[in-house]
């Protein structure tokens, strides 16, 4: 199954070449004297250049029927013990920037960081700020844990996977840098400890998320709801973005407990599944017996078990 993920360079080059081509033409235009009459492209040409990645995930999963029923099936397939996973994706997120807003009183920062303003920090051109911060975690998941993700896993460990991935994502964002009025500019604005913060804060989100994916079975939608939540939950409070340098120190003490704690999914070079049940009654597995029986015996492989 992995082994059909097998175009990691193309989906990766043209996840970026289609974007940044997009999105630097919308910067251009937004430091145009007047760039108010070219909202509607600029935000046309944002959310377009958005949903690049997920275009070049649909043309190769749609190329392969295996593909098909698999992404289809990751959606909806959740073993009842990888349950507690789910609830971590939504709670993890906020519980770290609350607890980050909390650690911030004891150096002096205001107490209003926890009210919750409704209002986001950033512009959006044509579309609603909110919408884009809900749309975005869902469209980008689409594509890195549709396909992204595994066709890397198919080549490198879980650590090293992530590691690509992170440094990937934050040269991925660097064009939106230049649109005026938008998040990545405003951190640019606000100065180099946070724009730092920002890139960093990207290699424990990832391993977080990663972590999350493949021991719910790589269920897309807890990939869809980690980002939704951090999207979410970093803009609905009046918090202060030395609160967010606070955050990423937690979340990166949490990786690293789990590094050390789970070691073999994290560093094991074998594609990792979930532990396979049958049962004379039916089957509650990752994928069906026959079929793994049958991959083992068509690439004489042997495959390890989580």
């Amino acid at each position: 199954m992995i082994n059909n993920y097998r175009y990691p360079f193309r989906f990766y080059f043209f996840s970026a070449v289609i974007p940044w081509s997009l999105w630097l033409i919308a910067a251009f235009m937004s430091h145009q004297t007047g760039a108010e009459q070219y909202s509607v492209y600029i935000g046309t040409l944002g959310l377009v250049g958005l949903c690049g990645p997920l275009f070049v995930a649909a043309y190769y999963i749609s190329k392969d029927k295996v593909l098909l029923d698999d992404v289809a099936r990751r959606f909806i397939n959740v073993d009842t013990g990888a349950k507690r996973y789910l609830m971590a994706s939504l709670l993890l997120m906020p519980a770290s920037i609350l607890l980050a807003m909390a650690i911030s009183l004891l150096f002096g920062y205001d107490v209003g960081q926890f009210t919750i303003t409704g209002q986001a920090t950033f512009s959006s051109a044509l579309f609603p700020v909110w919408f884009l911060l809900v749309i975005a975690p869902v469209v980008e998941e689409l594509a890195w844990h549709s396909y992204g993700t595994d066709c890397l896993r198919q080549k490198f460990t879980l650590f090293t996977t992530s590691m690509i991935f992170a440094v990937y994502w934050g040269l991925w964002h660097l064009p939106l840098a230049f649109i005026q009025g938008y998040y990545h500019s405003n951190l640019v604005v606000e100065g180099m400890l946070h724009s730092i913060n920002f890139l960093v804060s990207l290699f424990p989100f990832v391993l977080l998320m990663n972590w999350l994916y493949y021991k719910t079975g790589r269920n897309i939608l807890v990939a869809v709801m980690l980002h939704l939540s951090a999207n979410v939950f970093n803009e609905i409070f009046a918090t202060h973005p030395d609160s967010k340098v606070i955050q990423t120190g937690l979340l990166l003490v949490l990786t690293v407990y789990l590094l050390f704690t789970q070691r073999e999914l994290f560093f094991s070079k074998g594609y990792l599944r979930q532990s396979i049940r049958c049962s004379n009654d039916g089957f509650r597995q990752l994928y069906p017996c026959n079929q793994i029986r049958g991959e083992r015996e068509h690439e004489n492989k042997i495959y390890k078990f989580s």
